[in-house]
């Protein structure tokens, strides 16, 4: 009786203390009892675990196993602690086995969850098939081990044939499974089945339905149950959330349902808050978004890590680095997307804050390399780049392909052409852009022939994609040696794919013609588009301007600005060379003033050459010269090359002289400057300055370039070059023969057409 009331009383105690949150207090009374109840026992480590106090509770164990005084659930609670330790979880299972306390099936199903979260599936199953009576507990057990979606639900339709009811936890982890699988149809099946059993009111259930269903895209779906919901929480809130920000296209949406989770009184989390800032800074809606930022300063979630790094994000999408830069600061453990992030907004610093960031012990990860190399390659630090690759060789980085694809870039803008062969030739696993860094940075190079080559290549392992296209047009475009058949047929074979609307697609096209000739492809192309983009306006702009054609220079210039598409610095290019070819000069004029005051384009060394060629051509030799002054950092060669051009025309001796000079120290080697000046010379009879210049020449050693030619014939896939006395061609004495006939043929027409 006295033991009885002591055992109460004791119990009475335990739950008075573990209420409060006294656990301590009621842990040492627990140790007073000399044989404690098996309940109190169960509560004490149900307790010590909640508290993640697990070392404990095998403490407490150990002690009741020496006493002879644990059952099955102290079995199952104590496996519970031992989640993640593998090893200890053996030595429980080798007592459970030992005592014949594997026949509870509460016991299995708990060893089972410890093997199962520890990825050792095999021992799970063993126990799991060793089961006289495995319930829906151990299915579940089973199905939350499985890494394959796949085998997941084949286990699910086993589950299913064998006559076991299906609870909440068992369609909430086969809906996960459904929804990391993209498999739709299944998640569909499941869905009706959970209404035929009635857990469509169990929260979880929607919960885990509804992720399926905007993992999968299908909005109609999600929005309809999300309605239907006649319990929401903050998990269903923040489902539907993140599933509009991630699909990238629901901004505004994200926005709303923000709104209305608020109103509703549902308290924002972490979650909920990176997901609306997510939105914003895809809508590009600074104003709600710095509104959000309030909030959560207001809650606490200000410099948290996540929150802080969608707001770092969000500012600088909106080109206020500087709130970026104080968010950084703001975080309390910034992680390695904080500092990549830093690292994108900050390019020029970005070695400094990289080096700070391996100072802090915060480990790198691929996109932290793109960031990096990509900085790098914009500064054009070669050092620092080559450094970037050693220490990513070193760390094996470099096996990521897409940081072995950035290195291809990178030494392609660097011209070091051994170096991204190398890279590229090292990838083990190439993907379609590991081809397309490779095509491009041939092309950059100028090896237009191989950059071809490559995409033959390319296009037997794998399908070609937007940009292969685009790198492949721009090289057939810029080279002087391949045929526009070959664009003709890259052209059919985009067209085949689909792509023949793509952006980036349709404005290579349009160069490519263009620059090739073929103005009519052009304009099919062009008229075909629904929607013109930047680049297609300015690609018909530069045709009709490389031939000539001023109206229609201005007429596309003019449509483009009534449409509302911003022109760039290649537009503004391509109407200045056009108003310089045509001598039209206050136009001209007027358009390099708006360029900088209504479009706010910083004119290049290319557009201060237009405008001085425009001027040179007027014969306004003296206002181009005067403009030279006006030009920020001086005059660059391709500037004093226009104006000595058309000090040349207009017989500007003196002016010409001073530019001239100017020029061959700019310039020694280039052969340009002084043949111009040599033939000026000539023209006005001074001998003695021609011989002088020629000799100035030859103890320079600077050499006049060879012209070179080349024409299209028959179907050959290249073109045939040919230059000044060139005899290289086999067929040299016929090409020769044919010349000198169509020659005495000419002569002989113009004969007739005078005696006419």
């Amino acid at each position: 009786m006295i033991s009885r009331i002591v055992r109460n009383v004791s119990s009475v105690h335990q739950s008075r203390f573990l209420d409060n949150s006294l656990l301590h207090n009621g842990y040492v009374l627990f140790d007073e009892i000399p044989k404690p109840h098996l309940v109190s026992l169960h509560r004490l480590m149900s307790n010590l675990i909640r508290e993640n106090r697990s070392n404990e509770a095998l403490d407490v164990f150990r002690k009741h196993v020496r006493m002879g005084s644990v059952d099955e659930v102290a079995i199952a609670l104590v496996a519970k602690a031992c989640l993640g330790r593998k090893e200890l979880g053996f030595q429980i299972h080798g007592f459970a086995f030992v005592s014949g306390f594997m026949n509870f099936v509460c016991v299995s199903n708990s060893l089972m969850r410890l093997y199962s979260i520890s990825q050792d599936l095999t021992l799970a199953f063993r126990i799991f098939d060793s089961l006289d009576y495995p319930d829906t507990v151990s299915y579940n057990t089973m199905l939350s081990g499985f890494e394959e979606s796949k085998d997941a639900l084949f286990f699910t339709r086993q589950m299913h044939s064998d006559g076991i009811e299906f609870d909440a936890r068992t369609f909430s982890v086969v809906l996960a499974k459904c929804a990391d699988g993209m498999h739709f149809d299944f998640g569909w099946q499941l869905h009706c089945l959970v209404l035929k059993l009635g857990f469509h009111m169990e929260i979880f259930v929607g919960n885990a339905m509804l992720t399926l269903y905007l993992k999968c895209e299908e909005i109609a779906f999600a929005e309809q149950l999300f309605k239907e919901m006649h319990h929401k929480d903050a998990v269903s809130w923040n489902a539907i959330l993140s599933g509009y920000a991630q699909l990238g296209t629901y901004g505004l949406k994200a926005i709303s349902v923000f709104i209305d989770m608020v109103k509703g009184g549902m308290k924002p989390d972490r979650i909920s808050f990176t997901s609306v800032i997510s939105a914003c800074s895809l809508e590009g809606n600074l104003d709600f978004g710095k509104q959000v930022h309030c909030m959560a300063m207001k809650l606490g979630y200000g410099t948290h890590v996540s929150v802080g790094n969608v707001l770092m994000s969000m500012y600088s999408k909106s080109d206020v680095d500087e709130d970026a830069v104080l968010i950084f600061k703001s975080i309390v453990d910034p992680n390695v997307v904080s500092w990549t992030t830093m690292l994108s907004i900050m390019e020029e610093d970005a070695i400094d804050m990289f080096k700070k960031m391996l100072r802090l012990e915060v480990s790198p990860n691929d996109v932290t390399f793109i960031v990096l190399i990509h900085a790098i390659t914009k500064q054009d630090a070669i050092l620092e780049g080559q450094m970037v690759h050693g220490f990513c060789i070193k760390s094996n980085f470099v096996s990521h392909v897409n940081v072995a694809n950035c290195f291809i870039t990178m030494y392609g803008e660097f011209h070091f052409m051994e170096d991204f062969l190398k890279v590229f030739e090292e990838i083990k696993y190439r993907d379609i852009i590991s081809w397309n860094s490779v095509i491009s940075a041939h092309s950059l190079n100028g090896m237009y022939t191989e950059a071809l080559h490559m995409f033959f290549l390319a296009s037997k392992e794998f399908t070609p994609n937007p940009h292969t296209f685009g790198s492949v047009l721009h090289a057939i475009a810029s080279s002087e040696s391949v045929s526009l058949k070959q664009g003709q047929s890259c052209h059919g074979y985009l067209r085949k794919l689909g792509l023949n609307f793509d952006p980036i697609v349709s404005g290579a096209l349009l160069d490519m013609y263009s620059k090739c000739g073929s103005i009519s492809d052009s304009l099919k192309i062009f008229n075909e588009l629904t929607h013109r983009s930047q680049v297609a306006w300015t690609a018909m702009i530069s045709a009709h301007s490389r031939h000539g054609d001023h109206d229609s220079v201005i007429t596309y210039f003019t449509k483009m600005m009534n449409e509302g598409v911003r022109p760039d610095a290649i537009t503004f290019l391509s109407v200045l060379a056009s108003c310089a070819h045509n001598r039209i000069v206050d136009m001209g004029m007027e358009i390099f003033k708006s360029m900088m005051d209504n479009h706010f384009v910083e004119p290049s060394a290319e557009h201060y050459s237009c405008v001085v060629d425009m001027l040179g051509r007027d014969g306004r030799l003296k206002e181009a010269e005067q403009f030279l002054g006006s030009i920020p950092g001086g005059p660059g060669a391709s500037v004093l090359q226009s104006l000595l051009g058309a000090c040349k025309v207009y017989g500007e001796f003196e002016m010409a002289s001073r530019i001239s000079t100017d020029l061959i120290a700019m310039q020694p080697n280039e052969s340009g400057s002084y043949i111009l000046m040599s033939n000026l010379f000539a023209e006005k009879g001074k001998w003695e300055k021609v011989a002088s210049m020629r000799r100035l020449m030859r103890q320079k050693q600077v050499t006049k370039e060879i012209g070179f030619s080349w024409a299209d014939v028959g179907d050959s896939a290249h073109l045939h070059g040919f230059s000044s006395g060139d005899r290289s061609h086999p067929l040299s004495n016929e090409i020769y023969i044919m010349a000198e006939l169509l020659g005495s043929e000419m002569k002989r027409k113009r004969k007739d057409n005078y005696s006419e």
